[in-house]
C-alpha cells in the first residue's frame, strides 16, 4: 500500500482517487482548503481522507497533479519544501482555452508544463503519464475497443517504475505502457492535447485516447 495525494478534487482527481482507493492505497483527496471541495469527491469513498492542498503534498509519499494546468506551475512551486524528495506525478496539460472553453494552445511552446515544473521542484522527481486521453480511460483503458498507450516521460527511472506500478492498478497492461524517456520527452505527449479539441467538438465526450498502432 502507498501513500498518495492528489491535488485536485475536479473530475480528474476524484477519479483516480476511486480507482487507486479501491486498489488498497491510502489516498488524501487535496483541495483550496480544508472545506474545500466536494460535493462530487466526498462519495468517491470513504477511505479517502480530505485536507488542504499543503498537508496532501506533506504527508503523502507520492502526490499527483490533478489542478488545471494553467495554474500548476504557480501552484506546486509554492509547494516546493513539502514536494522535496517526492515522487510528483504530471498528469495535466497545460493550456489556454478557445473560445468554447476547450483547449486552444499551449501555455508553454517549445517546453512542457512538466519540465517546467522539474525545473521549479529540483528536489522532486516529477513523472508526466496520463494525459493524452479522457478522464474516464485514466482509470478505465479497458473501455475502449482498440488497446490504448498511456506515455511515460521522466528523468528518474526509480521513479517511472513506481508510477508504472500504479498505472498497473489503475488498469494499464504492461504492452499498453510507453516510457518516452527523460522529461523533456513530456513535451511531446503535451502537445497532442492540440487534436483533443477537435475531436471533442466532433464526437462528444466520447472516451477515447491518443495512442500508438503497431
Amino acid at each position: 500500500m502507498t501513500s498518495i495525494g492528489i491535488l485536485g478534487t475536479g473530475r480528474v482527481g476524484t477519479n483516480l482517487a476511486g480507482k487507486l482507493s479501491a486498489a488498497g492505497h491510502h489516498v488524501t483527496l487535496g483541495g483550496r482548503s480544508p472545506q474545500d471541495p466536494t460535493a462530487r469527491a466526498a462519495g468517491v469513498a470513504s477511505r479517502i481522507a480530505f485536507a488542504d492542498q499543503r498537508t496532501t503534498a506533506r504527508t503523502t509519499d507520492i502526490v499527483i497533479n490533478a489542478t488545471p494546468g494553467d495554474s500548476s506551475l504557480d501552484r506546486l512551486a509554492d509547494l516546493r519544501t513539502e514536494l522535496s524528495g517526492k515522487i510528483l506525478v504530471d498528469v495535466s496539460n497545460a493550456t489556454r482555452d478557445a473560445d468554447d472553453g476547450l483547449p486552444g494552445d499551449l501555455c508553454h511552446p517549445g517546453s512542457s508544463l512538466a519540465e517546467k515544473l522539474q525545473a521549479a521542484l529540483p528536489e522532486t522527481r516529477v513523472v508526466k503519464t496520463l494525459n493524452t486521453m479522457l478522464f474516464m480511460v485514466m482509470t478505465a483503458p479497458e473501455i475502449l475497443a482498440t488497446p490504448p498507450t498511456v506515455y511515460v516521460s521522466g528523468d528518474d527511472e526509480n521513479a517511472k517504475k513506481s508510477v508504472t506500478g500504479l498505472l498497473g492498478d489503475l488498469g494499464w497492461q504492461p504492452a499498453w505502457i510507453e516510457d518516452l524517456g527523460d522529461i523533456s520527452t513530456a513535451r511531446a505527449t503535451e502537445a497532442m492535447v492540440l487534436v483533443v479539441p477537435h475531436v471533442l467538438r466532433r464526437h462528444g465526450f466520447e472516451p477515447f485516447a491518443v495512442s500508438l498502432a503497431r
